[in-house]
């Protein structure tokens, strides 16, 4: 007598297993999409622009300002706000303050989404980009400003690079500049007080700075450094004139010195620092992430 064998339940068991597997690997995976905490990454899908990001703030308006840059509008009441101050450096050109309110500089996320209060600044000359700022504190050197009277502008960008606006104007801020004759030193004036206010004198010009100790001459072509990155050595109390040369247009940041130079495209240009801090130093670029060189200061 023959027996109909009893149907196996153990591949309905292992399909059961491998859904679920497969259950939570997507649930896993949706997870990684938003990072920790489910928090949206801040930088844009391949493929889509930067005003197609997740997370923009206020609202995007037609309107562009002066560099061809799409106003973001946003509320008065917490909109950022900026304030420029220029000194004239002791060594070089001038010692640019950033004081901003409702801001945040964020570097690591240039490129990403618009979030409220947060990105970058513009640096213009008489509406010329000199360089993207993504600090407070900023060098601009002499070689830079033309002999004669100028208007430097900073401008408040969000990440997605369209500019803060408020009523339909660009969050910025400007002062005047005057620059003396090559060889001659620099000076700088105050932007004009407001009508009824009282005047402000304008400071003396600066006597010319002594030459360099050093001359260090680099260029970044390809996204290489050129000579190969390497040390320079220094004394305390040296002065170094770093000369640097760049394909594109980036920023210069000498760590532990709080300086930094404007690069633009093709032109060299020249910082000039007095060692007076022992130690070791490195010498990078914004944009690249490249180190150009490091200073060694005994």
């Amino acid at each position: 007598m023959c027996r109909t064998p009893a149907p196996r339940t153990r591949p309905h068991r292992r399909s059961a297993r491998t859904a679920a597997l497969v259950a939570l690997l997507l649930l896993l995976a949706g997870g990684a999409a938003t990072g920790c905490g489910g928090r949206a990454t801040t930088h844009h899908k391949p493929g889509t622009t930067h005003e197609q990001a997740a997370g923009g703030a206020g609202t995007l308006l037609d309107t562009q300002d002066a560099a061809g840059h799409r106003l973001r509008e946003v509320p008065a009441q917490g909109a950022p706000q900026v304030g420029l101050t220029a000194r004239p450096d002791s060594e070089d050109g001038w010692n640019l303050q950033l004081a901003v309110t409702g801001f945040r500089f964020t570097p690591d996320s240039a490129g990403g989404a618009a979030l409220t209060g947060a990105g970058h600044a513009h640096l213009e000359l008489d509406g010329r980009k000199l360089a993207r700022v993504y600090g407070p504190w900023f060098h601009l050197p002499a070689t830079q400003v033309p002999e004669g009277t100028h208007t430097l502008t900073v401008r408040l960008y969000a990440d997605d690079h369209t500019a803060w606006a408020v009523a339909g104007k660009p969050v910025e801020a400007a002062v005047e500049l005057t620059a003396g004759p090559p060889g001659q030193g620099t000076h700088s004036h105050p932007a004009p007080a407001p009508t009824g206010s009282p005047a402000t004198p304008a400071p003396q010009a600066a006597p010319p700075a002594p030459p360099a100790d050093r001359t260090v001459t680099l260029a970044v072509r390809g996204g290489k450094v050129v000579p190969a990155t390497g040390r320079t050595e220094l004394k305390r109390g040296e002065r170094l004139a770093l000369r640097v040369t760049s394909d594109r247009a980036d920023t210069l940041h000498v760590h532990g010195y709080d300086k930094e130079l404007a690069l633009p495209a093709g032109q060299e240009a020249t910082l000039v620092l007095t060692a007076d801090r022992t130690g070791l130093f490195e010498v990078e670029t914004h944009e690249a992430r490249l180190v150009l060189t490091q200073l060694l200061v005994r």
